[in-house]
């Protein structure tokens, strides 16, 4: 392994940070758009295991909190509870194909906004079946595409590491 190697898993989550704060504004509202930071905490749970990636979920859940404070604590519970079960669930599906990782972060993208849904206290009769049945998956669709191609642009990147012993 070369030494730029380590570098290369980091630039990708940096990148990810990045265009979550950049480019989401221009791809088509909060609604519908990857969300890049819950893309980076998803492939960080491919590779961690279950208490690393909820201490991680907890991480970019209050990330998340502290740009929108009205539901604060919603989304910290959320995205600890998707990292955790993403890693539990990598194990029981093999997630080594792409299909299965774009399944991941399509799930991954619903459970996470039908929690905060929940725990943030914005159910309301119409807007319930519309944030569920038209926006959730809209925005699982389009965080799983964007998660795809990163995963096939940056296979290279990405793959697992193989012990040399």
């Amino acid at each position: 392994m070369r030494r730029s190697d380590r570098y290369r898993y980091p630039i990708i989550m940096t990148l990810l940070v990045v265009l979550q704060f950049t480019v989401r504004d221009q791809l088509g509202g909060d609604r519908v758009a990857p969300d890049f930071l819950l893309l980076a905490l998803l492939l960080y749970t491919i590779r961690a295991e279950p208490g690393k990636s909820a201490a991680a979920g907890f991480l970019v859940g209050l990330l998340r909190d502290a740009l929108t404070p009205v539901s604060f604590g919603a989304g910290a519970l959320a995205h600890t509870i998707v990292g955790f079960f993403s890693s539990r669930a990598k194990a029981v599906f093999f997630a080594e194909h792409v299909f299965v990782k774009g399944c991941l972060f399509f799930a991954g993208t619903w459970i996470r906004n039908l929690i905060v849904l929940l725990a943030s206290g914005g159910l309301r009769s119409s807007q319930v079946a519309w944030e569920l049945l038209v926006w959730s998956p809209l925005q699982g669709l389009s965080t799983a595409l964007v998660g795809t191609a990163v995963l096939w642009f940056f296979r290279g990147w990405l793959a697992p590491r193989r012990s040399m012993a």
